[in-house]
C-alpha cells in the first residue's frame, strides 16, 4: 500500500494502532502512531527510513510489490532508532551493496542495533547533498540531540518537502494521512504531548537548529515527519508552535500531583487547589493522583503549567516511589521558568516533604515554601491548606488579581477560623443545654454522620446517648479523628 505525497513521492510506512508504549513503558500511547517512510522516485530511487522492527517483514513485502527492490539506489537512514531503521537488515538481505546515508553518529548507532560493519554507509554533514536526477537533490542537515545524537533531516529540492524525522511529529495513527485531514483538536494535543515528554530537554537545540534551518532560506511546502501526519496545509504552524514551546514555555495553569496511602495528602490537595481557584479564578488548576492518571499527561500539563506542587505521604520517612519516579523524570526533563512547592501529611516524621522539595530545587524549580500536615487534617489544617493555596495564587499570579480576590492571610485566616470554630460552640452549646438532644453531628473530614438514635455500640456509645454525652475519647469510626472535627448535621 501506498499513499501519494507530492509528485515523485509515496509514502510506504506502517500504522500501528494497537501499539501502547514508547520508550519501553515510559510513553504510553493514546492514539497509536505511525511509522513513516517514504519512496523517491525520481531518476534515481530514493528510500527514507523503514519502520519499527516488528513489521519488517510486511514491510519488504508490500515495498516489492510496490517497486523491483533491485531499482532502489539509496537508502536514506535519517534516525537509527528501531522504529525508523527496524526492517533494514531484512531489506539489505535481499539488495545488499545498496548505499545508505546517515550521519557518523548514525553509522556507529545503526552497527550497534544490527552488526553490519561491511553495509556500504556514506556519512554526510550539513549541507552535503545527494543529485537525484530531474534537477532535484537531497540536501542532509544534521539536528543532533534532537533527540539522538545520530539524528538529521533530510530536504528535497524542487519539491520543497522537508523529511524532518522525529521533530514536528507526533504518535498518532489516523487512516487519512495529511494534517488538513485529521481531528485537529486530537492532532494538537498529541503534538503537544510528544513535545513536552519527549523533546523538552532539548528545548535550547530546537530553537538553535530551527533558526539555523530557516536561515538556509529554503522554501517548505511540506514537512514529511517520522510519525503521524504529514504538514501539508501551513506547514509552518508547526514550526512557530516549536518555537514557542521551546521558549520556555508556560500558561496561566498550576498543576498538583500527589501520591497519598490514606487519602491525607489528596485532601490537602483538594484543599490548596480549592484556595487558588478562589484566589485566582482566572488560572487553570489540574489535580492529579499519579497512582492512577496518565503519567504523560501529568507531564503534558506540567509542561503548560506556571508551577507545580507536588505532595507525597511519608513512607519510611522518605517520598512515596511513584512521586520519587516522577521527579527524576522531571529532573531529566529539564523544565525551565517554573516555579514549585512540596506538600504532604505524616504521622511520626515529615520525611517525605523535604525530600519533595530538595528533589524539586535540584530539578530547577524556583521553590516556594512547603506545606506539612500531622495525621488526616482537621478544619485547622485544611484552613492552613486552602491559605497555602491562596498565597501561591498571589505570588505566582502572571497578573494583577482580580478585586474580589480574598485578603492576605494575617486576615483572612483568623476570620475564617473563628468563624468555624464558632459555629462549632453554637453546636455544642444548644446540646449542653438540653436543646437538640436529637441532633445529628457530621464529621467534616469523611461525612460520617454521628446519630444519637443509633449511637456506635462499637465503642461503647449506646443508642439514644446524645452528642455532649458522648465521651471525649471518641473516635469517628470513618477516619479515627476525635470529636473536635464534629459539626452539627443539618441534613
Amino acid at each position: 500500500m501506498n499513499i501519494h505525497v507530492k509528485n515523485n513521492i509515496s509514502w510506504v510506512g506502517k500504522r500501528d494502532w494497537e501499539v501502547e508504549h514508547f520508550h519501553g513503558k515510559e510513553y504510553k500511547m493514546q492514539r497509536g502512531t505511525s511509522y513513516n517512510s517514504y519512496l523517491i522516485r525520481e531518476e534515481k530511487t530514493v528510500l527514507i527510513d523503514t519502520v519499527d522492527l516488528r513489521f519488517r517483514s510486511d514491510f519488504v513485502k508490500n515495498l516489492a510489490e510496490e517497486i523491483d527492490l533491485k531499482k532502489i539506489d539509496a537508502i536514506v537512514i535519517n534516525h537509527a532508532e528501531e522504529d525508523h531503521c527496524g526492517a533494514l537488515a531484512e531489506l539489505l538481505a535481499l539488495i545488499p551493496g545498496t548505499p545508505i546515508y546517515c550521519t557518523a553518529n548514525g553509522v556507529d548507532s545503526i552497527n550497534g542495533h544490527h552488526h553490519h560493519p561491511e553495509w556500504n554507509f556514506n556519512i554526510v554533514k550539513t549541507g552535503d547533498s545527494l543529485d537525484i536526477g530531474n534537477g532535484k537533490k537531497l540536501i542532509f542537515i544534521e539536528t543532533p540531540m534532537l533527540h539522538w545524537p545520530d539524528s538529521m533531516m533530510t530536504y528535497m529540492t524542487e519539491d520543497a518537502v522537508l523529511f524532518s524525522n522525529d521533530a514536528f511529529g507526533q504518535h498518532y495513527c489516523d487512516e487519512h494521512l495529511f494534517n488538513d485531514e485529521v481531528d485537529q483538536n486530537e492532532l494538537f494535543d498529541q503534538c503537544q504531548r510528544y513535545f513536552s515528554n519527549i523533546l523538552t530537554p532539548f528545548a535550547r537545540l530546537v530553537t538553535a537548529k530551527i533558526t539555523e534551518i530557516l536561515s538556509f532560506g529554503l522554501p517548505v511546502s511540506m514537512i514529511a515527519t517520522s510519525h503521524g501526519v504529514v504538514w501539508r496545509d501551513n506547514p509552518v504552524q508547526i514550526v512557530e508552535l516549536y518555537l514557542k514551546w521551546a521558549a520556555d514555555y508556560q500558561e496561566d495553569r498550576i498543576t498538583l500531583f500527589y501520591d497519598a496511602m490514606s487519602n491525607n495528602t489528596r485532601m490537602m490537595a483538594d484543599a490548596i487547589a480549592e484556595g487558588i481557584r478562589e484566589t485566582d479564578p482566572r488560572v487553570a488548576v489540574k489535580v492529579y493522583n499519579v497512582s492512577t492518571h496518565d503519567k504523560n499527561e501529568i507531564i503534558t500539563s506540567c509542561f503548560r503549567s506556571k508551577g507545580i506542587l507536588v505532595g507525597s505521604s511519608t513512607m519510611n520517612n522518605v517520598m512515596m516511589p511513584k512521586i520519587a519516579g516522577m521527579l527524576e523524570e522531571m529532573t531529566g526533563l529539564k523544565f525551565r521558568n517554573k516555579r514549585a512547592s512540596a506538600f504532604g501529611s505524616y504521622g511520626w516524621t515529615g520525611g517525605a516533604v523535604d525530600r519533595v522539595a530538595t528533589r524539586l530545587q535540584d530539578a530547577g524549580f524556583d521553590m516556594t515554601i512547603a506545606l506539612k500536615a500531622k495525621w488526616r487534617p482537621d478544619l485547622s489544617a485544611l484552613e492552613a491548606c486552602r491559605e497555602h493555596g491562596r498565597k501561591i495564587a498571589r505570588e505566582w499570579a502572571l497578573s494583577p488579581l482580580p478585586d474580589s480576590a480574598p485578603k492576605p492571610a494575617e486576615e483572612a485566616v483568623p476570620a475564617a477560623i473563628a468563624a468555624a470554630a464558632a459555629e462549632k460552640r453554637d453546636g455544642v452549646a444548644m446540646a449542653e443545654t438540653g436543646e437538640g438532644a436529637e441532633q445529628k453531628m457530621i464529621c467534616t473530614v469523611c461525612q460520617w454522620v454521628y446519630d444519637p438514635a443509633d449511637g456506635e455500640p462499637n465503642q461503647g456509645v449506646e443508642p439514644g446517648t446524645a452528642w455532649q454525652e458522648v465521651p471525649d475519647d471518641f473516635l469517628c469510626p470513618g477516619c479515627a479523628l476525635g470529636k473536635s472535627v464534629f459539626d452539627p448535621f443539618e441534613g
